[in-house]
């Protein structure tokens, strides 16, 4: 009786120590699991870049280089501003010394109000802008037409831009359209990610030709996207848009895109008479 009683009592603790040691291994265990939790906080694993994002996005058959222009007018200048900036422009373009040319030229419809915006194109990438700012800043012609210039303008701004390597190239196309131009704000290190999504969406808006071409900024507010979009008119814009939205796969790409994006902006433009995207 007495030897029963003593190994019962044995297996009890034995039971006891059991618990005992698995209940501080739990503890152990959840400490351990709150550190790496709370380390991972603050410590982020990001595989290492091989290269610039401008070399993985950019168009590799070409070295076209770009550069955009927005320019606030006067509101009594710019039917003159439009008129001095078309003589020039077309000048540039009949003389092949100059290796840049005009891609388009709008005014701001919807959007800032009296903006004239301008697309140039410089085939060979840098050294030609460089060749042409040193032709131009030789050019007394040129020089007086920026000093009339100015007295037409409130303020100016420009960026240089490279062009996604998935989007079409910007051409000449027959009018009358209307333009919009949707500018997207990346929050810093997403560039890589917006291309990859944008790669597989740009497909979905393709039907009706109004993909005209996407840039992204290299000089000037980085992480700065355009893209340029051609419509028939303000309803034809709104139909194409809500059509995407019918195609399975595109709310994916809003849906993973949005919050790489730290503000957006959209202007509606209408061609100059001598833009080549009419």
């Amino acid at each position: 009786m007495a030897a029963a009683a003593t190994s019962v009592w044995r297996r009890g603790a034995m039971l006891y120590r059991s618990a005992v040691h698995l209940q501080h291994t739990v503890r152990r265990v959840s400490k351990s699991s709150d550190r790496g939790w709370f380390d991972s906080l603050f410590v982020h694993k990001v595989d290492a870049r091989k290269d610039a994002h401008s070399n993985l996005l950019s168009k590799k058959e070409t070295s076209n280089l770009y550069k955009i222009q927005f320019h606030n007018v006067k509101p009594e200048c710019l039917e003159a501003y439009n008129s001095l900036e078309a003589e020039v422009q077309n000048r540039l373009h009949q003389d092949p010394d100059y290796p840049c040319e005009v891609v388009g030229s709008w005014n701001t419809w919807y959007g800032e109000q009296d903006q004239a915006v301008h697309l140039w194109r410089y085939k060979g990438g840098f050294p030609a802008l460089t060749e042409c700012l040193e032709k131009l800043n030789k050019n007394q012609e040129y020089l007086a037409f920026r000093r009339e210039r100015a007295k037409m303008l409130i303020s100016r701004r420009n960026q240089l831009l490279l062009e996604f390597s998935f989007w079409n190239e910007p051409l000449p196309r027959q009018g009358p359209n209307i333009y919009e131009m949707r500018t997207y704000h990346l929050k810093p290190g997403t560039m890589i990610e917006w291309g990859n999504h944008w790669a597989r969406a740009i497909k979905y808006r393709q039907d009706n030709s109004e993909a005209v071409g996407g840039f992204f900024s290299q000089i000037g507010d980085l992480y700065v996207v355009h893209h340029l979009w051609a419509y028939e008119s303000l309803q034809s814009r709104e139909e194409t848009r809500n059509s995407a939205w019918l195609k399975e796969g595109w709310d994916v790409n809003v849906y993973y895109t949005v919050p790489l994006i730290r503000s957006m902006e959209s202007r509606i433009m209408i061609p100059t008479k001598n833009s080549p995207l009419q």
